[in-house]
């Protein structure tokens, strides 16, 4: 019970790496607030969830793009369960196209919901953690380490909470707030869309280009298997020393890169 009494938010709870994230805490002790806008799958999550661990989970509507709603959000969630102690900003949005096609519409989502939303969450989180100190986990990408043709506009968002992480850690530190990021590449309902689109012959080639770049068997990592637990450790008094970091999480992709 590595997060016995802790208390979490967990922005993007409702599906994927965010609800996997989610049961994962609940179930080292943690209470959980869990934010999205998929209002439907998130109550479904906090449902089967408090089912296994009763009154451990809530859920919350929260844009975390929208700075007033976080900071409301953030406020109530801290109030019900009595303060912060950990924060994971999950929720993430991806678009592509090549360079020269990217337009000001997706340009401006992806920055709005990847880059926005993570100031101000993480100030947001601030606000409840200045005087007794906390975890900030923010969710960068390889995208942002190493670049992603055909998604020029995600790589630089994530470049960028990467940027955003390893600044605000310093400035953060004297106040006993470690910020550090993960860089994953976990299977994900997001991937499985990505996946829908590609015609029989891309889905091979794409198959084909992971088996080569991911050292430890080839594919996407598993959200609650691969990526839960180093987010556990991450939120627990175990990482008290650790800040600043980009936690590569993705099969050992990035150095072969």
């Amino acid at each position: 019970m590595q997060l016995e009494g802790k208390r979490i938010i967990v922005t993007g709870g409702s599906r994927g790496i965010g609800a996997s994230v989610v049961a994962a805490y609940a179930a080292q002790g943690a209470q959980v607030a869990a934010l999205d806008v998929l209002d439907e799958e998130g109550a479904e999550v906090v449902a089967r969830l408090n089912q296994r661990y009763p009154g451990a989970v809530t859920y919350h509507h929260c844009d975390i793009a929208r700075r007033a709603d976080v900071f409301m959000t953030f406020d109530a969630a801290a109030s019900q369960m009595g303060g912060l102690d950990a924060m994971a900003n999950i929720a993430g949005v991806e678009r592509t196209a090549a360079a020269q096609d990217i337009g000001a519409e997706h340009w401006d989502l992806i920055f709005d919901v990847n880059v926005r939303g993570t100031l101000h969450t993480n100030q947001a989180a601030f606000q409840h953690m200045r005087e007794s100190g906390g975890r900030i986990i923010n969710f960068g990408s390889a995208a942002g380490l190493c670049g992603m043709p055909g998604a020029a506009h995600y790589a630089a968002s994530k470049g960028a909470v990467l940027a955003w992480t390893r600044t605000v850690s310093q400035e953060w530190a004297r106040y006993g707030i470690t910020v550090n990021a993960v860089a994953p590449m976990i299977w994900t309902p997001m991937y499985d869309a990505h996946r829908a689109k590609m015609t029989a012959d891309e889905l091979a080639a794409h198959d084909k280009h992971l088996s080569a770049i991911i050292p430890l068997g080839g594919k996407l990592g598993n959200a609650d298997q691969d990526l839960a637990p180093v987010m556990v450790f991450l939120a627990s008094d175990g990482a008290r020393f650790i800040t600043g970091q980009t936690l590569c999480v993705d099969g050992g992709t990035v150095p072969v890169r």
